[in-house]
């Protein structure tokens, strides 16, 4: 597959958001939203074929922002690699924080905390973690460092690595879909979304394309 980034007549911004490609084996099947994990092998093969994809136009990129995650930055440092472009890290762009569950299975969050987990299985935006936060609130920053970088960045190209999590938020906002409706929006690893900004609405180009 290969991706143009050009931003067609009468964009304002384009936002190529990204999500980190394979972490490292020891995070699979826990919840490792703020657990600091880096790419597998595979995850970085992963966002190199991305950067492939994308080919010569990869040097258009106006800015590269990541997430402060390893496996966030690790993906934003192979893209920027080929821009030779710097990385912008924001906090405000990390995965939801689990709180007191962050590292457990879900077999050991089952077994510690059933009455949360029975709710987060029934309404997945609704829980508050303990030590950690919810949707709600990770929306509210997620949604805070888009203003910061739509204001930063007008009429421009731009990239940002960071998680499933931060993809959702943006995609339901450019499609105008409710937060319990995030979950049918797939993002896989490595995945690759292009949403382009016009003066009131915005058009989502491209949604999970996977190199």
């Amino acid at each position: 597959m290969t991706i143009d980034l050009e931003r067609p007549p009468g964009v304002g911004l384009r936002w190529i958001l990204i999500r980190h490609g394979e972490p490292e084996a020891s995070a699979k099947g826990r919840c490792y939203g703020k657990l600091d994990v880096g790419l597998s092998d595979v995850g970085r093969a992963q966002m190199a074929r991305v950067s492939e994809a994308f080919g010569a136009s990869v040097t258009t990129l106006d800015a590269v922002y990541s997430s402060p995650r390893q496996r966030a930055r690790e993906g934003a440092e192979i893209l920027s690699g080929e821009s030779e472009r710097d990385v912008s890290v924001d906090r405000r762009l990390s995965e939801l924080d689990f709180g007191k569950l962050e590292g457990l299975t879900y077999e050991e969050v089952a077994e510690q905390f059933p009455d949360l987990y029975n709710r987060w299985m029934r309404e997945p935006t609704e829980v508050k973690f303990p030590g950690g936060e919810s949707f709600a609130e990770m929306k509210v920053r997620v949604l805070e460092a888009l203003s910061v970088i739509r204001d930063r960045h007008s009429e421009q190209t731009i990239a940002i690595v960071s998680h499933g999590g931060v993809n959702r938020i943006v995609l339901a906002e450019a499609l105008t879909i409710d937060a319990g409706s995030i979950f049918h929006l797939d993002q896989s690893h490595a995945g690759v979304n292009i949403i382009d900004d016009f003066d009131d609405y915005s058009v989502v180009r491209l949604m999970n394309g996977t190199c």
